[in-house]
């Protein structure tokens, strides 16, 4: 019997099923403002039947956008804005989440089809920021070092920004903590070069993240889920590896994060990682076992047997597509049929069952 459509219940939802789509930079807002497009995006793969719809990283102030085409939760403009589609995800009993980001020195950006590297002030751009004033790659922008006062201004922004998601509708939230912005950037002794006590030892360098998850957890409400996605190694020698995942998982878990996000990579340019099908998720077999949370697989997952195999075989708790789900918004419909899973289709779409 497949797993893959056996419901999940976290907190105070129930997912119908353990397929999430993964949170997919669109490029497409203006002043971080949804448009059309997002609606049809994002409620194409709730019609599709994935359980739950995880929303772009959306940032929480406009200098943690990655691009000035970034989605955005830093006024109640973009909050009112996204609930038409929350109520449509809704609307097709799917859970509608949202990731809230920041992404420090890889923000002030161009949207990958416009150029490449620093977008300048006269064109858009921003001062960006970061543990340390050391930039991510030649053409990137060169950071500005943050001190207490800003640490504590980010911490802020992700527990306003948790509030206006809520007023938005979503029913979800999860935090960016991955590939290689602002809060990655604190974890990863590749890009953490502080002195203080937000830098150096592995306690340290969780420091911030802690302190945001324990934010956001306190303004929403107990029932409310909250996921973190994370990249589990740097994938780099000397960086941030496995072991420090396993760790900081339980860090968040204490501080009240269902879910760990198990992605990796991001934090240093021109890696070669190892790609392949599947090829993450070793990571969220051993964060599940080790740190006690549940845990999300992502990475090359195109099949429909592939995706329940790690479910059967309690190698995550759920699987997030990505590009799978972007050539095929109707991927869950087409897996349940090739796992005969008696599941309900959008009447509209039931002629084609």
């Amino acid at each position: 019997m497949n797993k893959l459509f056996s419901p999940l219940r976290i907190r105070g939802i129930e997912l119908k099923n353990r397929i999430a789509v993964s949170p997919m930079c669109q490029y497409s807002s203006s002043d971080g403002l949804p448009t059309e497009w997002h609606l049809v995006h994002l409620g194409s793969r709730a019609v599709g039947g994935a359980g739950l719809i995880i929303q772009e990283a959306t940032a929480v102030s406009p200098e943690g956008r990655i691009s000035p085409e970034d989605a955005g939760i830093w006024n109640d403009q973009q909050a009112d804005a996204y609930k038409n589609i929350t109520n449509f995800i809704i609307s097709q009993n799917s859970i509608p989440g949202i990731q809230l980001a920041h992404a420090g020195r890889k923000g002030s950006t161009y949207s990958p089809w416009k150029g490449a590297g620093e977008v300048h002030k006269e064109e858009g751009g921003w001062q960006t920021i970061s543990p340390s004033p050391v930039h991510f790659a030649e053409n990137y922008p060169t950071p500005r070092e943050m001190d207490k006062k800003d640490i504590q201004m980010v911490i802020g922004d992700f527990g306003r920004g948790a509030e206006r998601a809520i007023i938005a509708g979503y029913k979800l939230i999860e935090l960016h903590m991955a590939h290689g912005y602002l809060v990655h950037e604190f974890l990863s002794p590749l890009s953490n070069l502080r002195k203080d006590n937000y830098g150096g030892s592995l306690d340290n360098r969780c420091r911030f993240a802690v302190e945001i998850a324990k934010e956001v957890r306190e303004t929403i409400p107990k029932d409310f889920p909250l996921f973190a996605r994370i990249s589990s190694s740097d994938w780099v020698e000397g960086g941030w590896g496995i072991e420090d995942s396993v760790e900081l998982s339980k860090k968040l878990k204490e501080a009240g994060v269902d879910l760990i996000d198990c992605s990796s990579g991001g934090n240093a340019p021109k890696v070669l990682i190892p790609t392949g099908p599947g090829y993450q998720i070793p990571f969220s077999e051993r964060i599940k076992k080790e740190s006690g949370i549940l845990t999300g697989g992502i990475g090359f997952i195109t099949s429909p047997e592939q995706a329940d195999h790690i479910i059967r075989t309690e190698q995550a708790d759920i699987v997030l597509l990505a590009r799978e789900i972007l050539r095929n918004p109707y991927w869950p419909l087409h897996a349940a049929n090739v796992l005969k899973a008696d599941i309900e289709w959008p009447k509209q779409y039931e002629r084609a069952k």
